[in-house]
């Protein structure tokens, strides 16, 4: 608790706006962001990227499918808590519906008839229920197997990890599988993704600028109310915020 609190002074205490001008970048970290950001490449071009490559090639899709509808719907009692903290009712009343239709009809979410019903995601995070309290956005940094995100986000990746009331419920061996079908989902991002994912690490002249830039346009344009534009969202699938 004491470490959230100092954190939520930070915040409180970093520049305003929430968002800064798009074409502004604070990254008082960069060089140590850099070694992490190294780091990141080493594992992914070692682990992640091979793994990835290993579960595409021999788990058909429908599976993956099957297991990435599991994990998203894990988290959509997490989403709902952050609409309530947000005082957004609609999106709250929306996915709480997506839970129950797909916890039910889908089988415990492996299917997904939410979609055929125009109930689709309306994803959500601590960060943004910062973003709309007023948080400023902080500093650029980059977290070791976390990745890109911002002094916010950082804080809001850590109450993310609490704040989701189904998995204080689930006993131990369905939290375990959660986490291994959470794990594997990221995997057939990697694997979906994956020439997005080598051109910016492996295939740019600067992949920390690129990977910065990116994630920091996107991220600020879906906070501004936009929409990510489809094959650039893998900051949102593999990371989240």
């Amino acid at each position: 608790m004491q470490l959230l609190c100092a954190a939520a002074v930070a915040l409180t205490a970093a520049c305003t706006p929430r968002n800064p001008p798009a074409s502004h970048i604070s990254d008082p970290y960069e060089a140590r962001n850099r070694e992490v950001h190294e780091l990141n490449k080493k594992i992914d071009r070692l682990f992640l990227r091979p793994a990835a490559r290993g579960y595409g090639s021999l788990i058909p899709e429908p599976v993956r499918n099957g297991v990435r509808n599991f994990t998203e719907n894990l988290n959509l009692p997490g989403m709902v808590v952050n609409d309530l903290l947000q005082l957004n009712i609609e999106d709250a009343l929306h996915n709480s519906a997506r839970f129950l239709f797909n916890s039910t009809l889908g089988l415990g979410g492996i299917l997904d008839p939410s979609d055929g019903m125009g109930l689709y995601e309306r994803s959500t995070d601590f960060g943004e229920t910062l973003y709309v309290w007023g948080f400023a956005e902080g500093p650029y940094v980059e977290l070791p197997l976390l990745g890109p995100t911002t002094q916010r986000g950082m804080v809001g990746k850590v109450v993310d990890l609490f704040i989701n009331p189904l998995m204080h419920e689930l006993p131990d061996s369905e939290r375990h599988l959660a986490r291994f079908a959470s794990f594997a989902t990221k995997l057939g991002d990697r694997y979906d993704y994956s020439d997005t994912v080598d051109a910016i690490l492996y295939e740019s002249a600067d992949s920390y600028a690129q990977a910065r830039l990116l994630f920091l346009q996107n991220r600020r344009y879906e906070l501004s109310g936009g929409t990510i534009d489809e094959g650039n969202d893998i900051f949102e699938e593999l990371y989240g915020q």
